[in-house]
């Protein structure tokens, strides 16, 4: 016997329920509108009508996000999961914003798990706990997380674009801390600046000082009273060694935070070797009788102190262009589409990338070439390939429609920059293939300008204070989670529980699906109350999805489905409705 079944999605009920829902409705429209206060204000009014209304406690905490209130977000998070055990969104919420508590990271991968169990398939879940990893530097499970989600949401912008972020290694904006810690991560960031500024004093003082001698000795005649001073200066790093060091504070934090970012650990390291190279180049300068094998070692700790910055800083750059995939990253930029802010500037940096690593294959391909053998710049015009493949591809996935004023601007610097490099690449191969001198000299000043045209844009990102052609103006996707509408009981569900004769609960086991008689309620937050058979539960703790069906003897052949998450509680099961079907058995006209 067959049967007809429509979807009941809960926007009918009584006056209250329906005025409560309106005006989450109204709420959710105008965080989308970018309203957060006013929102919060008819989030509040629908509360104030149902209080048991779990979705208005889930706008009212994302309302709280925006504003930056993380601390008024979290007892409204808390609530509606209390509201509604096995809401999806709920848990989402409230994982949502404790990752932003410090010490409560590990409940917010725990509620962001449980999200994923009530709701499989649903890519949210699987997006935020890509999220998490990402923020902790996983890139390796965060990618997989993604990938997850796409797979049940192909389109989703948010899991394309960190998606981008994952393979691109991405160094979120305060890669020294960990979210897992309990510490504030503000305490860490003042211990970070310390140290940062610290590692920077040191080495510019011991740099201008090494400097300054050598003119004094060589130029001046002052080598004896240039020791001296550099003694004093030595000196003058103690007293800015201790006022930094009283300014760090979480010091059983700073081995952690020099292992998740490296370059803070090199800092301070080549502070620490530049202060000792230079105690050791003032006690070789003073020996009265110096020998000559010991002039080149001298010569060499000059060179760690005054070259160890710039060296450093070198060796970051280089780096940091050869971090990541950066093709499949515009792959992954590109599809999340022309509206997505993030992705089209993540599209421009990871550009960037790519031109820093093609000048940094020019460069010892076309220097090597001159040095040894010209005719091997030919292979130079191959170089620009993946660049040249990744811009076109950027180019293609941005409409014109979709490209702001300022982006058109930025756009022209990184036109210009690629066709420098371009044409060094191919007039170098032109050099060597011709021997011709003034294709050699293009190549070279096409090399040379390309990196004036990248200071220039980073000089002009700077003085606006906007992103600059470099890795730390990639933007991570942060959309808001959790503010998906509850399934609401319209009056006939809830009459039809009240007055059913037999409630059947159908759940699952390793052997199968199942069903079993039960006992059900509706609650006033629209929770179905439900007493079970013991083996029910056992098999509800593995996979709490479950279905209870019910029919109205009143209306003979009208039947209730409610799908939903079971979760015990003392001695019922709280089941959460996530999809409400309604139907009417056909009647004799119908079996003909």
């Amino acid at each position: 016997m067959g049967f007809v079944g429509t979807d009941a999605s809960g926007t009918k009920g009584n006056i209250s329920d329906r005025s409560s829902r309106e005006w989450c409705a109204e709420a959710l429209t105008r965080l989308n509108a970018g309203r957060p206060e006013s929102a919060l204000d008819a989030a509040r009014r629908a509360a104030e009508l149902d209080p048991s209304a779990e979705w208005a406690h889930r706008l009212i905490s994302l309302a709280h996000e925006r504003l930056g209130r993380d601390a008024d977000a979290v007892p409204a998070a808390e609530l509606a999961v209390e509201l509604a055990r096995g809401s999806w969104p709920a848990r989402l919420r409230l994982a949502a914003i404790l990752r932003r508590v410090p010490g409560r990271w590990q409940e917010a991968v725990e509620h962001a798990t449980m999200a994923g169990r009530f709701a499989p398939e649903e890519p949210d879940p699987d997006v935020l706990l890509g999220d998490l990893d990402l923020l902790r530097g996983d890139h390796a499970h965060a990618g997989r997380a993604y990938e997850a989600a796409l797979a049940v949401g192909p389109e989703h912008p948010q899991a394309r674009v960190n998606l981008g972020l994952a393979l691109l290694r991405w160094d979120r904006p305060r890669p020294h801390h960990d979210p897992a810690w309990p510490v504030d991560p503000r305490e860490t960031g003042r211990a970070r600046r310390a140290l940062e500024v610290w590692a920077r004093q040191i080495r510019l003082v011991v740099a201008l000082a090494t400097v300054a001698i050598g003119l004094c000795a060589l130029l001046l005649d002052w080598g004896a009273q240039a020791q001296l001073g550099g003694f004093a200066v030595l000196a003058l790093l103690v007293p800015l060694t201790v006022r930094q060091a009283r300014r760090v504070g979480v010091w059983s934090y700073v081995p952690g935070m020099f292992g998740r970012d490296p370059w803070l650990g090199a800092a301070v390291v080549s502070a620490v070797l530049s202060a000792l190279a230079f105690a050791a180049w003032l006690l070789l300068g003073a020996m009265p009788a110096r020998p000559s094998a010991f002039d080149p070692v001298w010569a060499g700790l000059a060179g760690i102190v005054v070259l160890g910055w710039p060296a450093l800083a070198a060796v970051r750059a280089l780096a940091e262009a050869w971090r990541g995939r950066p093709l499949r990253a515009l792959k992954e930029f590109a599809r999340a589409g022309p509206g997505e802010r993030a992705a089209r500037r993540n599209l421009r940096v990871t550009l960037w990338i790519l031109l820093a690593r093609t000048w940094s294959v020019l460069v010892p391909l076309v220097g090597g070439a001159l040095a040894v053998e010209p005719r091997a710049a030919v292979a130079a015009v191959a170089v620009p390939y993946p660049m040249v493949r990744g811009y076109l591809r950027a180019r293609a996935a941005v409409s014109p429609e979709g490209v702001q004023q300022g982006d058109q601007r930025s756009d022209r610097w990184l036109h210009a920059a690629t066709g420098l490099v371009v044409l060094c690449a191919v007039a170098s191969a032109a050099g060597g293939a011709l021997g011709s001198a003034w294709a050699w000299r293009i190549g070279l000043g096409a090399l040379g300008a390309a990196v004036l045209l990248f200071v220039a844009r980073s000089a002009l990102a700077w003085w606006r204070g906007g992103p600059g052609p470099w890795r730390s103006s990639l933007l991570m996707c942060d959309l808001p989670m959790g503010s998906a509408p509850s399934v609401a009981l319209d009056t006939e569900v809830r009459q039809t529980f009240s007055y059913a004769r037999s409630i059947v609960l159908a759940y699952g086991d390793s052997f199968g699906p199942r069903v079993a008689g039960a006992v059900a309620s509706v609650t006033s937050s629209g929770e179905l109350r439900v007493i079970a058979e013991t083996e029910a539960w056992e098999a509800i703790e593995a996979d709490p999805r479950v279905a209870v069906f019910a029919a109205d003897p009143l209306q003979r052949r009208f039947w209730v489905e409610v799908r939903g998450i079971a979760l015990a509680d003392s001695d019922v099961l709280r089941v959460t409705p996530k999809h409400v079907l309604v139907g009417e058995f056909p009647g004799r006209h119908q079996r003909r």
